[in-house]
């Protein structure tokens, strides 16, 4: 049978016809991005270079509209920052130093569009993609979470995505026998049209097993190994989610990638030993722009050259050309650098796991990248060019008109509950509405506890995963974003949700040491995107810098708009903390009858932006909660040492739908009610039963503390100078929440309110 693929253009061919046209606008380059390869090169570039640049200097690669921005998460670094840090921004994850010869690396990244195309594969690979990232650091992976943004729960179109993205996340990470511990799910029509699947996984090292992405050594060879290249994503998420879809328009929806979890499941545990047999000097995974990514950033992090023999690339489909092979974005694949003399051992390795490999080329002096495919040479270029001195546009940033006629629209001139039974309708109200009500119709899709190690996980305020057996040492995890208050302000929102995050890993006894972020935003285009986006990150960098915790990595996704709308500004943030020993973890309900009932911190009149205003008035408008990192700092302290002398049997963070969620919430967790007695509170903080119960303050956290540590407890709180009111006790006979002097509501009734919105609505 004769090869039907067209005869490559080679360098030579380029050369003689500089007047050859070019699909560059197809495959995503503006016309001045074109202009400036040319100039780069000298001459008109190759196909195989085009194919190269377009994935390379795609916004989802490049980060050529966020690169001006993202660099104040460097430039803000304080030594206290850096105090645990070993690996930060620029390489595949975050590496943090947790003690005892340990180390985590974490990382969470978007998929978004893929997963409105095809809800299954698209989140699936998400979850596939992220857990690659954590394996090329040299990482065993041990968790996974998920940050989910559908559209408005009864729209048609939402019943596919959802089943879709929670049946693809399932599937494949159950597959890895990896444990889902967290996460979050919010139904928004802003979201229609572009749902965010936001996926992050976390893996442990001791810190000589690190592996960074660069090729050296002149002579070392350059290996593929993993899965076959296939026609599956074809610059799929570098171009999908770098460009708009425009109706009428050239496609901009490729074939998203297809998933196998149980080729990436032996693929982990062949890397794993090819790292503890030290035969790896390099390696990447193969992700987003494919085999384009892999070897131009290893050499260009290694300051080398690079020579690929592209007729060397295992295909499942043989009819794909020079371009497709270079832009395939299909799964389960790694690329290493390995030194000759240990190419037998590697082989041998990957024959036990029969895993497929094949010796693409070798590392050159030279600086250049240079691929042949048929015998001629398709790409000679400088990998610097291609995969770190993309374009950096300095796009327009301009605050809406309408800002400030939406901060206006304050919840201040909504109407409250006039009466006992309107407040407890509203309770029932807010605690069935779809983003605080049970999601436990997607988590039990996920297996929480494989490997034996988790211990915490979804419902608590964060996951936790034990690390060593031996000391107990583990770490927590959180991921939060509040879109409405970053539509409200897009500085205060992104630093609303890294103090949620915070705050919610604080909950379980943790210490907070760093942070991952993924900023879904709408179309950088816009000017008013790119000023939200400008706002979100200056917002979360200073809130950092006041935290004294890292940014170590993390994700932008642009685009995401349905015609002229533009998603609500979404930085998703998460933060990861340790804690010396899990036994000591903290759980978010209370399981004992006679616990005091504690809140933590000082409760404001913060309905703006709210569950309240949102699911009682259907209203969006004014300020969102002022954010105190410095009274969040020291509560978090306080957990830390609560934790370690066992004063706190229980613990929630305030946030979304204020005390009345979290009292529920805690209550329900392990069905055991509890007395509240709200006037104290009312009065000290000059606050109505409508702002006692739902206001959104932030700072706060309601702690369960046995009798027996109470004046110890107290003491505590005092000497930190964080505000402490008694509110209730648990109380298991009741079977209720009593609010004292306002209404009673049945644990019974409550849990089946609180069940049925979304296992009703998806369930059947």
């Amino acid at each position: 049978m004769t090869d039907q693929r067209p005869a490559p253009d080679s360098i030579e061919i380029a050369a003689r016809t500089p007047e050859r046209e070019q699909p560059y606008a197809e495959l995503g380059l503006k016309h001045d991005e074109y202009e400036r390869i040319r100039e780069i090169l000298g001459r008109r570039p190759t196909s195989g270079e085009l194919a190269m640049y377009s994935v390379m200097w795609s916004e989802h690669c490049s980060y050529k509209s966020s690169k001006k921005y993202l660099r104040a998460f460097g430039q803000k670094v304080t030594p206290e920052m850096q105090r645990h840090l070993m690996v930060g921004m620029g390489e595949n994850a975050g590496v943090i130093d947790v003690g005892e010869g340990w180390a985590v690396t974490f990382k969470v990244e978007s998929h978004n569009s893929p997963s409105f195309v095809e809800p299954f594969q698209g989140a699936a690979t998400g979850v596939g993609g992220i857990v690659r990232d954590i394996i090329s650091m040299g990482a065993r992976p041990v968790a996974v979470m998920d940050a989910l943004r559908f559209g408005a729960i009864d729209h048609p179109d939402t019943d596919r995505i959802v089943h879709g993205v929670t049946g693809g996340i399932s599937f494949y990470g159950n597959c890895l026998g990896l444990p889902n511990i967290g996460g979050e799910t919010v139904f928004d029509k802003a979201y229609q049209g572009n749902p965010l699947v936001n996926a992050l996984a976390v893996g442990v090292l001791r810190h000589e097993d690190l592996h960074l992405a660069s090729a050296t050594g002149a002579g070392n060879k350059v290996v593929l190994f993993g899965a076959r290249t296939g026609g599956d994503g074809i610059g799929g998420a570098s171009i999908l989610a770098s460009d708009t879809f425009t109706e009428g328009g050239p496609t901009k929806r490729p074939a998203v990638q297809v998933g196998d979890p149980f080729a990436e499941k032996v693929l982990i545990e062949c890397c794993l030993e090819l790292y503890a047999g030290e035969l790896v000097n390099g390696i990447q995974d193969l992700g987003a722009a494919g085999i384009s990514c892999a070897t131009s950033e290893l050499a260009a992090n290694g300051g080398s050259g690079m020579n690929i023999e592209l007729d060397h690339v295992l295909l499942r489909d043989p009819t794909l050309t020079a371009e497709e092979i270079l832009m395939s974005e299909s799964q389960e694949r790694m690329m290493a650098v390995v030194e000759p003399s240990k190419l037998a051992a590697f082989q041998e390795v990957c024959d036990k796991w029969e895993v497929e490999y094949s010796v693409l080329g070798e590392v050159t002096g030279d600086g250049r990248l240079t691929i042949t495919h048929g015998g001629v040479t398709i790409v000679d270029v400088d990998p610097s060019t291609v995969a770190v001195d993309g374009p950096v546009y300095d796009r327009p940033a301009e605050r809406p008109e309408w800002q400030d006629d939406l901060q206006a629209d304050s919840s201040s001139k909504l109407s409250r509950a006039s009466s006992k039974e309107e407040l407890r309708e509203q309770f029932f109200s807010l605690l069935s509405s779809p983003n605080l009500a049970d999601s436990s119709w997607i988590t039990e899709q996920y297996d929480h506890y494989v490997m034996g190690n988790t211990a915490l996980a979804t419902p608590d305020d964060a996951g936790m995963v034990r690390i060593d057996e031996r000391s107990g040492l583990g770490f927590a995890v959180s991921l939060d974003c509040n879109g409405r208050y970053s539509q409200l302000d897009p500085r205060v929102g992104a630093a609303n949700a890294l103090a949620e995050a915070y705050r919610n890993v604080a909950a379980t006894g943790a210490t907070p040491m760093g942070v991952s972020d993924c900023l879904n935003f709408g179309n950088p285009e816009v000017p008013f995107v790119m000023w939200q986006f400008a706002e979100a990150v200056e917002g979360l960098a200073d809130a950092c810098v006041e935290l004294g915790i890292p940014v170590t990595g993390g994700n932008v996704s642009f685009y995401n708009q349905s015609g002229e709308n533009q998603i609500h500004p979404t930085p998703v943030v998460g933060v990861l903390g340790v804690i010396d020993d899990v036994d000591r973890r903290i759980p978010s309900g209370w399981q004992d009858e006679g616990q005091l009932l504690y809140l933590l911190g000082t409760t404001r009149d913060e309905l703006d932006g709210s569950a309240w205003a949102d699911v009682i008035h259907d209203h969006l408008g004014g300020v969102p909660p002022e954010v105190d990192l410095a009274a969040e700092k020291r509560l978090a302290g306080l957990m830390s040492n609560a934790a370690l002398e066992g004063l706190v049997s229980a613990a929630h963070d305030l946030s979304e739908g204020g005390l009345a969620a979290a009292v529920a919430e805690g209550a329900l967790r392990f069905g055991v009610g509890a007395r509240v007695v709200l006037s104290e509170l009312m009065e000290r903080d000059r606050v109505d039963a409508t702002a006692a119960l739902f206001s959104e303050t932030g700072g706060r956290m309601l702690v369960a503390v046995p009798r027996e540590e109470d004046v110890k407890f107290v003491g505590m709180c005092d000497a930190r100078g964080i505000p402490v009111t008694r509110i209730g006790v648990t109380d298991a006979e009741s079977r209720a929440i009593e609010f004292q002097d306002l209404f009673t509501v049945p644990l019974a009734e409550l849990r089946e309110a609180h069940r049925s919105t979304i296992r009703e609505r998806f369930g059947a």
